[in-house]
């Protein structure tokens, strides 16, 4: 099984023909996943990597039955691209682009949610369903199936944990990239139901940072999963009052700083691996 993509999803890809587009969009077919189209406004009728580009979403997704939308549209034109997606009925959108307004996110998300479309991100890496599909910008050779989900706001330390535990013989279900902007479509502990729910998945890794309550919120939701959970949080060492990569990566008065939600998790029976490469440790521990 797998969360959310899997081999039988169709994907379109808005703003294909940018170098972003064009780049992943190789990666994304060379991986297996079904881009049955490419959107973008007055290139209709050309093809990058033998995918057919069209004017709009609706366009692609009457003529291909899209179900699923990955987006690489700059973050001025984001909001408008992500907004045609959703009513042209697409289920899933997957929102790589990084710097999207923060009002603009504030408009996307809940209207999503009201449309019944899930958003993943923005300003995330995207997700991968192993040796299935993949819908971001993870890199094609660190994944490799098996029973271990993940969930994480940091690109970066996704591939990194990711690659530590294909290195240590395990394998992946479903990850999760959902982003690390202080608004996003999915969040970390709704993230952690779905693969709580998922069949094939037996344990599952949470990656976090500082900045937000999301991981206090996610310790709080772990107490009532059965399955093994582990944890990693980054930014041990930041300064508070200073952000940190990330927009949401923000320690404010006291609140959101690693030591708390290092405590809220170790509270919640869910161990926390000092460094990303730590995590194979604890899951042989298992």
């Amino acid at each position: 099984m797998a969360v959310l993509l899997d081999e039988k999803t169709k994907l379109i890809v808005q703003g294909i023909t940018g170098h972003q587009g064009q780049f992943h969009t190789e990666k994304m077919l060379e991986y297996g996943t079904k881009v049955v189209a490419g959107v973008t406004p007055g290139k209709g009728g050309e093809q990058v990597h033998g995918v057919s580009v069209y004017d709009s979403c609706f366009e692609a997704v009457d003529a291909t039955g899209a179900s699923a939308s990955i987006l690489f549209v700059p973050a001025p034109y984001a909001k408008d691209a992500a907004i045609e997606a959703i009513e042209a009925g697409v289920e899933l959108l997957v929102m790589i682009t990084e710097r999207i307004p923060f009002h603009d996110c504030l408009d996307i998300v809940p209207y999503a949610r009201a449309k019944g479309c899930r958003v993943i991100g923005p300003n995330c890496p995207g997700i991968v369903s192993a040796g299935k599909a993949k819908a971001g910008i993870m890199p094609n050779h660190i994944f490799r199936p098996g029973d271990v989900g993940v969930i994480s706001r940091s690109g970066t330390l996704t591939y990194e944990i990711v690659n530590a535990i294909t290195n240590a013989g395990f394998g992946e279900t479903t990850c999760i990239g959902i982003g690390g902007d202080p608004v996003i479509g999915t969040s970390m502990p709704e993230a952690l139901e779905l693969l709580a729910k998922d069949k094939q998945t037996k344990r599952i890794v949470v990656v976090g940072e500082i900045g937000g309550t999301t991981e206090e919120e996610t310790a709080k939701r772990a107490r009532r999963i059965r399955k093994p959970i582990y944890a990693y949080v980054a930014g041990r060492t930041a300064p508070p009052g200073k952000r940190m990569g990330h927009a949401g990566a923000i320690i404010s008065k006291g609140m959101g700083t690693a030591e708390s939600k290092i405590k809220a998790f170790e509270a919640a029976g869910v161990p926390v691996a000092a460094f990303p490469t730590e995590i194979a440790a604890l899951l042989r521990g298992n």
